[in-house]
């Protein structure tokens, strides 16, 4: 017996089978095309080849297991992006995905024509550039052709729901970041709908994280190789989905992920808000409750612009070393705080604390005595002070956290480990196995079909601590007159703003 999660992410679609107990029967990844950026700020993806990923990666894990012993399918994915489809299903056009920045304009009207409070209250957020109202009023104002067409509206993951199953569904969590969901009661707002002249009608049917959404169709069945009927669960967003998968159901607990952008992700068992708007609020894909989350956009984003645009010559590869672990060894010889080097990782403007789709990363400090171990660091640090912004709001919002789960690339690496115990003050645990937002899906489909009783059973169940890392008392020492420094950067970069 065996549950399916899949994962719709950026760069590839990810499917884990995962056994009873909690063991990985078989995984595939398949990669998309890369996402394009027509003009500056534009992040663009055609949902079909999703879909084409997604098949391939089923295809590959049900050739491993009989497809009879698979009992459901849970789905996560980025969130965000905006799939248009006409009224025969097709896409209208190209999806625009979670970091794409082109809504500026339409994110200043919603502040100025709905208020910046009434958004909290109604929406538990404000109007950032990255969600998908604000990409759905764009098409209005600029692609009427495209906009004249438009029947149903998906979130990325729910494309892939929609040709496995024929459903138009969603889950809480991955609604929470349209901007059109009522975070507190757990459904559309009505309101935020009326006030924007949002059809209600395109809009899937919205279900908890654990619910049965639709079952695999026969030609789901023949795309994928999934025996028709098998149910298919609501599951989450990649962020609620991968804190499931790392067992971060409970308050108290908090994550912090670095992927291609870091989050930093808090559980709450109510609506917990930030009046500034710093943090987002969203519904967990455990039924009741709640997250709060933290995102550097750029996080893992600044080691792979580094190593692409300055990176290593080819004897590394050629000698078979995975470029990040060398460059992770060049900066485990420069000091602590980088002799002085800091790194503002605004490469794609900035969401936590700043909110703001125009800031620019920096590198700053530099003096002809520095080198690639000290701009390397300083890469290292400045990622983890701007997921510590997130953990100093939480504690201004009184939100505790008791233990710190590391998720992402930026847990693999030893000395990113480090850094962080080092920067947050505080111990982290490193799990025995994390395999992201598909384990988390996989989970949640798990309960569904009533393998585990709850999430809690889930997690309590499967996922393990493998080791726990202790801060050094001399390192967090200099890092907090680092990170003192680190705060005043963005002010000194964006004087007029």
């Amino acid at each position: 017996m065996a549950v399916l999660g899949l994962d719709i992410g950026t760069t590839g679609s990810r499917a884990v089978l995962v056994g009873s107990d909690g063991q990985i029967l078989a995984a595939s990844t398949e990669s998309h095309e890369a996402f394009s950026s027509p003009e500056t700020g534009w992040a663009e993806q055609d949902p079909d080849d999703w879909w084409r990923a997604a098949q391939t990666a089923i295809q590959t894990v049900v050739g491993d297991c009989e497809n009879e012993d698979i009992e459901a399918v849970g789905l996560s994915g980025q969130m965000h992006g905006a799939v248009l489809l006409d009224g025969d299903g097709f896409v209208v056009r190209p999806a625009i995905i979670w970091c794409d920045q082109r809504t500026d304009e339409q994110c200043r009207w919603l502040t100025e024509n709905v208020g910046a409070s009434r958004l909290i209250e109604l929406v538990s957020n404000p109007a950032l550039t990255g969600f998908t109202l604000p990409k759905l009023l764009w098409v209005r104002d600029h692609n009427p052709e495209a906009w004249a067409r438009i029947r149903s509206l998906m979130l990325p993951k729910d494309y892939v729901r929609f040709r496995l199953t024929g459903e138009r569904a969603t889950d809480v969590a991955d609604a929470s970041g349209t901007l059109m969901f009522d975070v507190t009661n757990r459904c559309w707002s009505s309101e935020m709908l009326d006030l924007t002249k949002i059809n209600p009608d395109w809009l899937p049917t919205v279900h908890e994280g654990t619910a049965v959404t639709g079952r695999v169709s026969p030609a789901g069945e023949r795309a994928t190789g999934l025996r028709a009927g098998t149910p298919v669960v609501a599951g989450g967003g990649d962020q609620a989905a991968g804190a499931v998968g790392m067992g971060v159901v409970r308050p108290g607990t908090v994550s912090t992920t670095i992927g291609t952008s870091g989050v930093v992700f808090a559980v709450t068992d109510r609506p917990a808000l930030d009046k500034f708007g710093r943090v987002h609020t969203f519904c967990h894909a455990v039924p009741n409750r709640w997250h709060v989350m933290g995102v550097t956009q750029g996080a893992g984003l600044s080691l792979r612009w580094f190593k692409e645009t300055f990176g290593l010559d080819d004897s590394a590869h050629n000698a078979g070393i995975d470029p990040y672990d060398r460059l992770c060894a060049d900066a485990a010889a420069a000091p602590v705080g980088a002799d002085g080097v800091m790194w503002a990782p605004y490469l794609m403007g900035e969401r936590t604390p700043h909110l703001d789709p125009y800031a620019r990363a920096a590198l700053v400090g530099l003096s002809a005595s520095h080198g690639r171990a000290h701009v390397t660091r300083a890469i290292l640090e400045g990622v983890a002070f701007s997921l510590r912004d997130s953990l100093t709001i939480f504690e201004e919002m009184n939100l505790p956290t008791t233990r710190i789960r590391l998720g992402g690339g930026g847990a693999r690496s030893s000395l990113w480990r480090q850094i962080q115990a080092d920067v947050y003050g505080q111990a982290v645990d490193v799990l025995a196995a994390e395999e992201g937002a598909a384990f988390g899906a996989a989970l949640l489909a798990g309960v569904g079909a009533g393998v585990w009783s709850s999430v809690d059973d889930a997690c309590d169940s499967v996922v393990d601590v493998a080791h726990t890392i202790q801060p050094v008392p001399e390192h967090v020492a200099v890092f907090e007159d680092c990170y003192r420094r680190y705060r005043t950067l963005y002010n000194a970069l964006h004087p007029l703003d």
